[in-house]
């Protein structure tokens, strides 16, 4: 009955949070316009409509730090003000018809299938348990860190950090000085890992879509990827060994996991969920039968509904499978999940403008920063390349801005991976690795964030996390910029 009641409250949130989506955008519809789709042209956006998605993100910075438990029991009421407050003054400026097209286009090719993926792995990994007495030292911790850092170009950044996050947090639940392996588990698997393959990151799955090949970026980014992996786990494993030695002479805390269970695997029929994810996710790339869906003026091609439908049921099985006390020990609860969702359908809605103001290139407001990517004589400036790409994904969602600069820089695949390979690498690693800089650069960061921080590991704070990112990986990307960028 437990089990049916945990799927019955998981079912309901799932259905709320897609519904929610639904309602917003049918809510503000005229259905005639709304059937038009034709999207907001970015070039004649001032950057005054990029307010409500600073607002939020100033939002997630600021108000847990100056009002935590008011932001704990109110952080959708939050999200909602923010999206509200671009959605209202877009409708009155642009109609009802471009506003449900554009909240349509935002929620079926984007937030659905990013909350459907991260719900499906979230649930699988829940139910996946490393058991035994795993002692949090330097070494172990490094360890793991390397593991997850290999793990994230096979079965994703997101797959890896939803895997490896609870095992490296009861491995250190008796350390009082923890909350800089998450940081650290952050930069190496949640990003950095995930640049060799495109299974490993949403930009690099784009660019295979649009005809990079599926090994290019394993022969061109991984000299990038070992250099800055390989400098990360050294001073990781110096910093580790700081704090440890600072856990002497501190009265100990109580283990939770017990000394004499051995070293084990358990939820091991998990497994084949994790390569099913992996593989509807090839699926939708490589199946293209020309078959599409036109919803609210957007078009959903079949295998990205089959893909979503076929994830939400590998979610469902996981749930029927996992004897209970396994997501018990895992300390495993849906608040994390529920947390994302919430925040990133505001941040999804109020990133339209940004997004769209971007994509106008030299048109639009932000042609400045565009114009960093090029030198005198119109050639492509590889440094510009990395640091705007990077820099941009690490406050937007690194995806559309991959693409951006992708056709910024020609959009020719072949050309890219020839004539130009070391701009398509250099917008390859910005887009991957600067994902780490803040907590919303990529999608496993805040997912990563809320498990730990659930699990009572104190974290720092939105621009806390952008200090030690500031520390140890922009001293990173100043070198990987000078040994081959440029």
């Amino acid at each position: 009955m437990r089990r049916w009641g945990s799927l019955m409250t998981t079912t309901k949130a799932a259905a709320r949070i897609v519904l929610s989506v639904a309602v917003l955008a049918v809510c503000a519809a005229s259905p005639a316009l709304a059937a038009e789709g034709k999207g907001i042209d970015g070039a004649s956006l001032p950057l005054l409509w990029g307010l409500p998605f600073v607002g939020m993100l100033l939002s997630i910075a600021v108000i847990p730090l100056l009002a935590g438990h008011f932001w704990h029991h109110h952080y959708g009421k939050v999200a909602l003000f923010w999206a509200l407050a671009f959605l209202v003054p877009f409708i009155a400026v642009f109609g009802s018809g471009l506003a449900v097209y554009e909240v349509a286009h935002a929620a079926l090719l984007e937030y659905i299938p990013f909350i459907i993926l991260l719900f499906t792995l979230f649930t699988i990994s829940g139910g996946i348990l490393l058991t035994g007495n795993l002692k949090g030292s330097p070494g172990v911790n490094t360890a793991l860190l390397a593991i997850g850092t290999v793990l994230a170009s096979f079965i994703g950044t997101t797959g890896a950090s939803m895997v490896l996050i609870r095992p490296l947090l009861r491995a250190n639940d008796e350390r009082r000085h923890n909350a800089h392996t998450v940081i650290f588990f952050i930069f190496l698997v949640s990003n950095i890992g995930g640049s060799l393959t495109p299974l490993g990151d949403p930009p690099l799955f784009l660019g295979f879509l649009k005809g990079v090949s599926f090994f290019w970026t394993t022969e061109y980014l991984f000299h990038d990827t070992a250099v800055i992996a390989a400098i990360l786990l050294g001073v990781f494993y110096l910093l580790d060994r700081y704090f440890y030695a600072r856990e002497e002479g501190l009265p100990a805390k109580v283990d939770p996991t017990p000394e004499t269970e051995r070293l084990g695997l358990r939820g091991r029929r998990n497994l084949p969920l994790l390569a099913g994810v992996i593989a509807a996710i090839l699926m939708s790339a490589l199946w293209q039968p020309g078959i599409e869906f036109d919803i609210l003026g957007t078009h959903v091609p079949l295998p990205s509904i089959v893909r979503d439908v076929a994830l939400l049921v590998l979610a469902y099985v996981s749930i029927r499978i996992t004897p209970e006390f396994i997501r018990e020990r895992n300390g495993f609860d849906w608040e994390p999940i529920r947390e994302v969702a919430k925040l990133f359908a505001a941040i999804f809605l109020t990133i339209i403008p940004v997004i769209a103001i971007l994509k106008a290139g030299s048109e639009g407001a932000l042609s400045p920063l565009v114009a960093m990517v090029t030198d005198e004589a119109g050639n492509p400036f590889n440094a510009g390349y990395f640091w705007m790409t990077g820099l941009l994904s690490g406050f937007l969602d690194n995806a559309p801005t991959y693409l951006v600069f992708f056709n910024l820089a020609g959009g020719d695949p072949q050309e890219l991976m020839t004539t130009h390979a070391v701009t398509l690498e250099a917008i390859s690693a910005g887009a991957v690795f600067m994902g780490a800089l803040t907590y919303i650069g990529n999608a496993p960061n805040f997912m990563v964030l809320a498990i730990a921080k659930s699990r009572g590991v104190a974290m720092p704070s939105f621009f806390g996390y952008m200090a030690w990112s500031g520390i140890f990986l922009l001293p990173c990307f100043a070198l990987l910029t000078w040994l081959y960028f440029l």
